[in-house]
């Protein structure tokens, strides 16, 4: 697979709004490229190329755009999807794990008996920006014995210090999209 060929084609579909949702963020705005049949379908295609031969079990996403990539993913691999949401969302007995915000704290949420020990796990979200959604994820399902290598991402924002965070976590990355200075 020519992933440089598809970076280009998918940039041309994902639009980018300057000053949303305040002055100043440039905002890469992936519902573009869900409404693009052809190109939504590359982006799984794409996916299932690159960990088609990694032996995972289960494809864990984020709540909510993880879902979106993630359960497709997770129905052209033939295997489970876990989504992992936010507080009280998830009806039965579930883990916990806070992360920081620019302002403040956040959490998440994954149900118990979702992942159980020795599964192997990719995770799954939009866009990766400083990364602290999907280290919670990450924490989550290792603390169920969970075996968590990589994390896939439509979408990579490097300045903002996630791909080199979740690097350090000891997570691989896939972006099919690399915003760097744009």
């Amino acid at each position: 697979m020519d992933k440089q060929a598809l970076e280009l084609e998918l940039k041309q579909v994902i639009k980018t709004v300057v000053d949303y949702p305040k002055p100043g963020i440039v905002f890469r705005d992936v519902t573009s490229l869900m409404q693009d049949g052809p190109s939504f379908k590359k982006v799984i295609d794409a996916f299932c190329y690159f960990y088609a031969d990694k032996g995972i079990t289960k494809i864990v996403g984020t709540e909510s755009r993880g879902f979106i990539f993630g359960a497709p993913l997770a129905y052209a691999m033939g295997i489970s999807f876990v989504p992992v949401r936010k507080p009280g969302k998830l009806p039965r007995q579930r883990i916990s794990q806070s992360y920081q915000l620019e302002y403040g704290e956040d959490a998440l949420e994954l149900h118990a008996d979702a992942i159980a020990a020795g599964d192997k796990v990719l995770l799954v979200d939009d866009l990766l920006a400083t990364g602290g959604t999907i280290d919670a994820t990450a924490k989550l399902v290792r603390q169920l014995g969970g075996i968590v290598d990589d994390a896939a991402f439509v979408i990579a924002l490097p300045e903002l210090g996630g791909v080199k965070r979740l690097q350090q976590a000891g997570l691989n990355i896939l972006s099919l999209v690399e915003y760097s200075g744009e």
